[in-house]
């Protein structure tokens, strides 16, 4: 069976690049959804692994996600938290901020963005690797996880802004109160993870994530009565999910072609021994082509899936020479971090259940 085309990132427009250079009058907002566009303030609040087809799936049992107006914009490539969320708060797409992935090359080595750390050795400058300001250089607070403050991944999205660090979902709801109602903001950041970790651990099916989804429902439903009614909370997310299960591949296939390995399981880079990179890229078609795009660094840029192009070459260097991107239900490993097969649900890809996201809004109804 032949798998849909990819789902193309829509940079500049209905894309989470562009909601924060919409919503602040730096780009055309009227993609946005209305109650956003005619608010005095919004709280943007991003559900981690909130998919719009994941939504769709389970809207009869999401009466405040249901009930918010607006429809799907487009993540960026990778689909992937680090990526997504970097591309959230500086308005920017990949190929300009640099941040390429979970697991990317930088200066030789690989760098796990999430946890900024390297294999060996100390891990590179959180601002030298991603060097734009968030929230195009304004004052806007963030509302996320306490343990965040200080870590090298916040350094490089979210560096230098007020934080409201919350340790219970429901300080969520206060924190965004007391920012939009005493602090006078007219822009607030906040974010919660906890349907991206329940789908990895548990995957898609099952009453976990069930019940994970409608706890994020009341969240969204606490927040908008918590807000008066000329502020809005705007619903959006990094990336979707895909139901992958046990359904790991390794890339012994590809033997001695594959010098090293980086990205994540469903955007799978691959690095050739030098000049190899045309014979990995036959082999990997070969191989996987049946599961997978395959792409070469080359297509991938020139093709604009990473966002405008010319790509700075800093940032070029991060990639490998070829890219497994599965249209299937699979992932692929990387030897260096085998317990990555452990994860049940899974993203990064180009399928429209990892790509598409909400963009929905609701005003606050407290009077």
């Amino acid at each position: 069976m032949t798998p849909p085309p990819p789902t193309r990132p829509a940079y500049g427009g209905a894309c989470v690049d562009n909601l924060i250079p919409a919503l602040v009058g730096r780009t055309d907002a009227a993609w946005l959804p209305e109650p956003a566009r005619n608010a005095r303030a919004v709280v943007v609040f991003v559900l981690d692994g909130l998919g719009w087809e994941l939504l769709q799936e389970h809207r009869d049992e999401l009466p405040e996600l249901a009930a918010l107006t607006g429809g799907p914009i487009t993540t960026v490539a990778p689909s992937t938290t680090a990526t997504a969320l970097t591309s959230i708060t500086t308005g920017l797409a990949p190929s300009v901020h640099g941040i390429l992935g979970y697991r990317m090359r930088v200066d030789g080595r690989v760098l796990n963005v999430l946890r900024w750390t390297v294999d060996d050795g100390r891990p590179p400058d959180p601002t030298v690797v991603q060097r734009h300001p968030p929230f195009l250089g304004r004052t806007v607070p963030v509302v996320t996880r306490k343990e965040f403050r200080t870590s090298g991944f916040s350094a490089a999205h979210l560096r230098d802004v007020p934080f409201a660090g919350w340790s219970t979902p429901m300080m969520i709801v206060e924190q965004c109160r007391d920012l939009v109602t005493t602090g006078g903001h007219r822009l607030v950041y906040a974010y919660y993870p906890g349907v991206d970790t329940v789908a990895h651990e548990y995957g898609l099916t099952g009453p976990y994530l069930a019940a994970e989804l409608r706890f994020a429902d009341e969240l969204v439903g606490r927040l908008r009565d918590a807000l008066p009614a000329d502020a809005a909370v705007l619903v959006t997310a990094d990336h979707g999910e895909v139901q992958v299960g046990d359904r790991w591949h390794d890339l012994t296939p590809l033997g001695d072609l594959v010098r090293s390995a980086s990205g994540e399981g469903r955007f799978r880079w691959l690095t050739a021994p030098k000049g190899a990179g045309p014979a990995l890229a036959e082999a990997a078609t070969d191989a996987f082509g049946a599961l997978a795009w395959v792409m070469t660094r080359e297509q991938l840029v020139d093709e604009g899936w990473l966002g405008p192009r010319p790509m700075p070459p800093v940032n070029l260097r991060r990639l490998g020479d070829v890219v497994l991107l599965p249209h299937a239900p699979v992932g692929f490993i990387d030897p260096a971090t085998p317990k990555e097969r452990l994860l049940i649900g899974a993203h990064g890809s180009l399928t429209a259940a990892e790509m598409l996201v909400p963009a929905v809004a609701g005003a606050g109804r407290r009077g």
